[in-house]
């Protein structure tokens, strides 16, 4: 069952982490961060357009676990891609977070000058700023655009991913470069048609899980990096406790019949870049 994955660059994460996305910095970050640490998570997910690093890392901080103990993403949004811009960028997320390196640092969006973008992650990792650098939202066809011109192999792609959208054709490349796919949305944001599909409510009964721990404990058996994002305690501790069961193959399969082969976001489609850009200024609170 596993509790953590070894990358690409030999470096281990945890299989589970927690999402900050949508989670306001008017303290709620902190809140929710400190109850994930309390509840045992020990990676915790954040990004420059979230706006929270700041409480990510306080929280990190006031929880006394050691540093080294805890594994920390934060991404590079679109209006510091080219490769001074992103030098700068990674400076500013280590600050607000407090530390002096990050776990892993990924550029959030595929647009624009990801080559530049990209050059300044891996000049951070060699420097020993960024442990591991990966991308996210790249679906085949941006990752074939992309990444064959890059000299280091990301660590990982991070990507839309649930029973109803399992990435079949993005795997199959992920595979072959050993790449791992991490889930973001990894309960459909919630899709209460997802949590009420009879095969998954059948399991639920089954082990006494919840429908969220039975998709996680599916996606978790599939390879996949998965971190659940809550503002409720309870749920918080629930979406961990994961690892006390194992669906069968054939209840894996069962799963795997869900796929629609399509999700709620398409970083394929035309103008999405510029919408993003306008709705998300990083440096509008600098």
């Amino acid at each position: 069952m596993p509790i953590t994955f070894r990358l690409n660059d030999g470096n281990t994460i945890p299989a589970i982490g927690f999402g900050t996305f949508q989670i306001p910095n008017d303290g709620s970050t902190y809140q929710a961060v400190s109850a994930a640490l309390a509840a045992g998570y020990r990676h915790i997910d954040t990004a420059a357009a979230y706006f929270n690093e700041a409480e990510v890392g306080q929280a990190i901080k006031a929880s006394g676990i050691p540093r080294t103990e805890i594994w920390v993403t934060s991404k590079l949004w679109l209006q510091d891609y080219g490769y001074e811009p992103a030098k700068k960028a990674i400076d500013r997320s280590l600050q607000k977070l407090g530390y002096d390196y990050l776990d892993l640092y990924l550029l959030h969006q595929p647009y624009g000058d990801v080559p530049g973008a990209w050059r300044a992650l891996e000049e951070a990792q060699q420097a020993g700023k960024l442990k591991s650098i990966g991308v996210s939202n790249m679906t085949p066809k941006l990752w074939q655009q992309f990444v064959p011109k890059f000299a280091t192999m990301p660590a990982v792609n991070q990507v839309e991913f649930n029973p109803y959208f399992q990435q079949a054709e993005l795997r199959q490349i992920l595979a072959t470069a050993d790449v791992k796919l991490e889930a973001w949305a990894p309960l459909g944001q919630g899709n209460q048609d997802l949590l009420n599909e009879p095969i998954i409510t059948k399991l639920a009964a089954k082990y006494s899980k919840n429908a969220g721990q039975i998709i996680l404990r599916f996606e978790n058996q599939a390879g996949v990096v998965v971190f659940p994002k809550s503002v409720h305690t309870a749920r918080i501790k629930s979406n961990r406790d994961i690892f006390d069961f194992e669906l069968t193959p054939a209840e894996m399969d069962a799963i795997r019949q869900l796929d629609k082969g399509k999700g709620q976001h398409d970083p394929d489609a035309p103008g999405l870049a510029k919408q993003l850009l306008s709705a998300f200024d990083v440096h509008a609170q600098d």
